[in-house]
């Protein structure tokens, strides 16, 4: 079978690492932050202006005026600071942002991303994932390895309006850790019910499964 989300977000929380800003995008990558490991020292990062998100609060603690980019209400760590909008982008722009994780509609073997409108579909903006697979310094995708329809969504060229170009590094997505190359898809890991022949079935683009691929661990 393959993963759940909450999998998937488990698994990138293992790239997050001591000292990183990281800034989490809408959906299966809001749930990373579940994951890191207290140890670590990490600052999470939301463009609307803060930098030291904390967890979701209980509803006993529910501040309004505290949420993130995605109008989630959350909390604020020890040692988080607020700033504009402005300044929350001069800091992605000015590539202060050790990792992103995003969603995504598409990626392409040549790590190219879409994934911030459908044509024809109501669309509230573009967000700031144009700035973020841009300015942050490593951009991993959190994503399900095909559609409703069953088609894949790790294609040879994406067919949706692009968000970036050659720009991913890694996608976690519930078939498998896959990194993205100059020569394509390199399948890292695989999701322990599944293959690595089934994930390369289950992918449009090019894949090449890696000497030392392994079965993920969650």
């Amino acid at each position: 079978m393959p993963l759940t989300k909450e999998q998937i977000a488990q698994r990138i929380a293992q790239e997050v690492e001591d000292g990183f800003t990281v800034n989490l995008g809408i959906g299966i990558p809001t749930l990373v932050a579940n994951f890191i490991p207290p140890h670590l020292n990490v600052m999470l990062q939301s463009e609307n202006g803060l930098l030291g998100m904390g967890p979701f609060p209980l509803e006993k603690d529910i501040d309004a005026d505290l949420i993130n980019a995605g109008k989630q209400t959350i909390t604020a760590v020890p040692g988080a600071s607020y700033f504009s909008s402005a300044d929350s982008f001069a800091m992605i722009r000015g590539g202060h942002v050790d990792l992103t994780v995003l969603g995504a509609m598409e990626v392409d073997e040549t790590g190219s991303i879409a994934n911030w409108m459908v044509p024809g579909k109501m669309i509230k903006g573009m967000g700031g994932a144009m700035d973020l697979v841009a300015g942050a310094r490593r951009v991993i995708v959190a994503m399900q390895h095909r559609d409703k329809d069953g088609q894949s969504k790790l294609r040879k060229k994406c067919t949706l309006p692009l968000t970036g170009l050659h720009c991913i590094n890694k996608i976690v997505s519930d078939y498998g850790v896959i990194d993205v190359s100059k020569n394509g898809f390199i399948l890292r890991e695989f999701a322990p019910d599944l293959s690595p022949e089934e994930v390369v079935r289950a992918t449009e683009g090019s894949v090449r499964i890696a000497d030392d691929v392994k079965p993920m661990k969650i």
